[in-house]
């Protein structure tokens, strides 16, 4: 029998958390935070996605709100025994002059698993958001498992990123390939919507030989970065989102 779970959260002004709902293999809990953040932390009570399996994240941080969300340990996809693939979806909703962090740990696909990821981000036209996805193909030694993850956003109505990628087994070929991975193991990307890079916009440029920082056609910016493991992956997308962030103004942030 598969497992099907939901957890939402909403967060509102003044450090206020109307809503913290979760259970089984989606544990929620209110943690100590720094600054003027609500934090929420995802604790691990369960091996969880398997194959077949069926989770889901809901998070909305309401006008004027400020939500971060971690997790207190990485996700590992695991094949189990059920038939078919994992499904992971998160839905982050953020109001005007509201912000969510998304910065959880690191998502492990390890051998004979299969899981199909989709974020999904309303941004209203003041909203900010961070966020951060980190994909470790394989436990150490071994093959990746097949994992297919999409990430579609949209501000004030309007699409501002929609990009799909596939890796393992069940991907099309060349994924590895001099043109994909080029034998890396661990890939990441960073997000950052602000509206104050309408004013103070990023340029295009190389970050280190595998990451790069590409800005959107909005008041956004990507950053897409490959290493050899989860350790050099972090570092490179921290010293990202230390520049991005840095680069706004302080009265801002």
């Amino acid at each position: 029998m598969s497992l099907t779970a939901t957890a939402r959260i909403v967060a509102a002004r003044n450090d206020r958390l109307p809503v913290l709902d979760s259970s089984g293999a989606l544990a929620l809990r209110r943690t100590r935070a720094a600054g003027p953040y609500t934090r929420v932390t995802r604790v691990g009570v369960m091996s969880a996605p398997l194959n077949g399996d069926r989770l889901a994240v809901e998070a909305e941080a309401c006008d004027g709100a400020r939500l971060h969300v971690d997790s207190a340990a990485a996700t590992v996809a695991l094949p189990g025994c059920r038939p078919g693939p994992a499904r992971y979806d998160v839905t982050l909703t953020v109001g005007d002059d509201a912000e969510i962090r998304w910065l959880p740990k690191q998502l492990i696909s390890a051998r004979g698993s299969e899981l199909r990821m989709h974020t999904r981000v309303e941004l209203a036209a003041t909203a900010r958001l961070v966020l951060r996805e980190e994909q470790v193909l394989g436990r150490h030694g071994e093959e990746t498992g097949s994992l297919a993850n999409r990430l579609t956003v949209h501000r004030a109505g309007r699409l501002l990123l929609d990009q799909e990628l596939a890796y393992g087994p069940a991907a099309p070929a060349g994924w590895d390939g001099p043109t994909g991975l080029a034998g890396h193991r661990a890939v990441g990307q960073l997000l950052v919507v602000d509206p104050e890079f309408d004013e103070h916009s990023a340029e295009p440029r190389r970050l280190a030989d595998t990451a790069v920082l590409t800005p959107l056609a909005g008041p956004a910016v990507l950053v897409t970065a490959l290493a050899p493991d989860a350790l050099i992956l972090r570092r490179l997308l921290d010293t990202a989102l230390t520049e991005l962030t840095t680069a706004v103004p302080c009265g801002r942030r």
